[in-house]
This record gives structure tokens, C-alpha cells and sequence, in this order.
């Protein structure tokens, strides 16, 4: 396969447009954020980084918490909504009609309508460039109940997720494997007797 090169860029796709919830202790606000992912299972560890200009900037540093509440096909145009315009000028939750919800373990709300939210709790501002990375335990994950089975089992397959890859959003869907698949051995068929 022939490639062009090309110089280093930001572009690994896709990412998930996380809506972002922070709050000053006054005031809260939501933000869209592709920049973001996990880091670390033990202890569990995500970040975001986010521009030293933005709005949420400050309130996240201030506070030392926020959360990552994953995006689906319902809030996708909120999260774009949320991801132009800045809460310094416009109550983005009214706006979008996005309803918060207490946190269980941080001092920010939640979005009631995103079926999985991961509460983070900072312990690390890295200065990087055009972004600062916030580098924060997850302290607790708020799972919609619809989403686990009688087992206990999550089905993240039926939140209606969505991806962002270069300029534009894509529902997640169809499986096409899941993890060891493709070193698991093959079932032998029942002989029937």
C-alpha cells in the first residue's frame, strides 16, 4: 500500500466526543473534548487536555474534578452545540436542555441523559503546548442500569455511541470481533449420538 507522508499531525481517529461536565462551585458547564482516554487500569486513570483558554479551563483547575460523560446518537448535536460555543457567554445545560445530575464521588454534575460517566478526580496539570493536560483518577463510573444484564454484564453495544474521525461523527454498530477472538480456539462441533 503506496503513503504519502506527511508531517506529524493530529490524526488519530476515531476519538470519542466525551462531553466534559465541570463546575467552579458557582457555576457549571459542559464542554466537548476529543482529546481524552485512558491511561492506566490500576490505578484507573484517564485525562483530558483542554486549552489554558477555554472557559471550563480554569474551573477544572480550581476544582480538581470533572467528568467524562460518553456521547451518543441523542446527544450528539449537543455535543457539537457544546463544543462551539463557550459557557462564558450562554448556560449550555439550558440551551441543550441537558439534564444534570448529582455526582456520586465529585463536586460537578453528571448528564442525566449519557449511559455511562466516568467522575475524575485530578492529580496532575501538564502544560503541553496549545493544550494542558489534566491527568486524573477515576474515582467512580455512573452506569445506566438498562445498559447490564441479570449476569452483571455491561452492553456498552446498546448505548448508541458515537465516534468522532476528522470533522464528523459516526454511530458505533456492527461487532466485528471482541478481545482474544482472534486467538481463541475453535469450538469442536457436538458429535451427535
Amino acid at each position: 500500500m503506496a503513503k504519502l507522508k506527511w508531517r506529524g499531525g493530529t490524526l488519530l481517529s476515531p476519538v470519542p466526543p466525551a462531553m466534559v461536565t465541570c463546575s467552579d462551585g458557582e457555576h457549571d458547564n459542559v464542554l466537548t473534548i476529543a482529546w481524552t482516554g485512558i491511561i492506566n487500569s490500576d490505578p484507573p486513570k484517564t485525562y483530558i487536555s483542554v486549552r489554558p483558554s477555554r472557559h471550563s479551563y480554569e474551573m477544572i483547575k480550581k476544582s480538581g474534578v470533572f467528568a467524562v460523560n460518553l456521547t451518543t446518537k441523542e446527544l450528539v448535536k449537543a455535543a457539537d452545540w457544546c463544543g462551539v460555543y463557550t459557557g462564558a457567554k450562554v448556560d449550555k445545560f439550558e440551551r441543550c436542555r441537558l439534564q444534570k445530575e448529582k455526582a456520586s464521588e465529585i463536586d460537578c454534575p453528571i448528564l442525566a441523559q449519557s449511559p455511562l460517566v466516568l467522575e475524575c478526580r485530578v492529580t496532575d496539570v501538564i502544560p503541553l503546548g496549545s493544550h494542558d493536560m489534566f491527568l486524573a483518577d477515576i474515582v467512580a463510573v455512573d452506569v445506566d442500569e438498562a445498559l447490564v444484564d441479570e449476569d452483571g454484564k455491561l452492553h456498552l453495544d446498546r448505548a448508541g455511541l458515537v465516534a468522532y474521525s476528522h470533522g464528523e461523527y459516526f454511530e458505533l454498530g456492527k461487532r466485528i470481533g471482541k478481545f482474544g477472538y482472534s486467538v481463541a480456539k475453535k469450538k469442536t462441533p457436538q458429535r451427535k449420538k
